[in-house]
């Protein structure tokens, strides 16, 4: 009997840490020996002995055995999660945004929950958690493509203002451009008339200036001409006298 209780010490001190420790009120009994005078030993007489059990959970769950395995997507409230986010408890995994909408899926150390959360404008608007990231990931990723999806009108919109502002700033400046050159074709025009009307001006001055010098030259010749007369004549009146050798 005292081996029997020996070996029975000894396979459960032996047993792996991962299984769990039966209750304390179903001791472990083992089967009677084949010997008819050997006594059937007590329940009392010797109590099993307590195990602790140390429990893994994988971040993705393999079998039944895990704690969220069959745990699948569920909706959450909203005030849940807010409260969550306020007390600073949650860990972002993954987040994406797109102009007003967002998407994150955050995790829940305490009680081991995924929550996948849509957000608008930085509120949140719709809420799902699972016990387990693979049906966590799916509820993000529909979540990241209906704010895709809602931002499209906004991207839209944000390229047709933009268009809309390129082309305003395009008709500016072909209005400006149109503008400078209207004002230089009316400062040319205008230089037109005002060289045509010096070139007028003086062409006339140079008709009479050229009358004036014709008729300055004709007096001038009129005047030699009288000057060599009266030279010839004054050279007539002097008497030829004879040299002195």
């Amino acid at each position: 009997m005292k081996s029997l209780l020996s070996r029975r010490g000894t396979l459960l001190d032996n047993a792996p840490s991962f299984l769990l420790r039966q209750k304390g009120s179903a001791p472990v009994r083992f089967a009677a020996q084949s010997k008819p005078d050997a006594p059937e030993p007590s329940d009392e007489s010797e109590p099993a002995a307590p195990q602790t059990a140390t429990r893994v959970t994988p971040l993705r769950p393999t079998g039944a055995s895990a704690p969220f395995a069959g745990h699948g997507l569920q909706a959450a409230q909203i005030a849940e999660v807010e409260w969550l986010i306020q007390q600073s408890t949650l860990a972002v995994f993954r987040t994406f945004q797109s102009f007003a909408y967002s998407a994150s899926l955050l995790f829940y150390p305490r009680d081991l929950t995924y929550y996948a959360v849509l957000y608008h404008e930085d509120a949140v608007w719709r809420v799902l958690k699972a016990g387990d990231i693979d049906a966590a990931e799916p509820a993000f990723r529909h979540f990241v493509e209906q704010a895709v999806r809602l931002a499209e009108a906004e991207m839209r919109r944000a390229h047709l203002q933009a268009q809309n502002e390129q082309f305003a700033r395009l008709i500016a400046e072909s209005e400006a451009q149109v503008e400078r050159s209207r004002v230089d074709l009316q400062r040319g025009s205008t230089q037109d008339q005002e060289v045509a009307l010096r070139q007028q001006e003086v062409r006339k001055d140079l008709a009479q200036l050229e009358v004036r010098r014709v008729a300055a030259q004709a007096q001038l010749n009129k005047l030699q001409r009288q000057m060599h007369q009266l030279a010839a004549t004054s050279n007539e009146t002097v008497p030829h006298l004879p040299s002195g050798r």
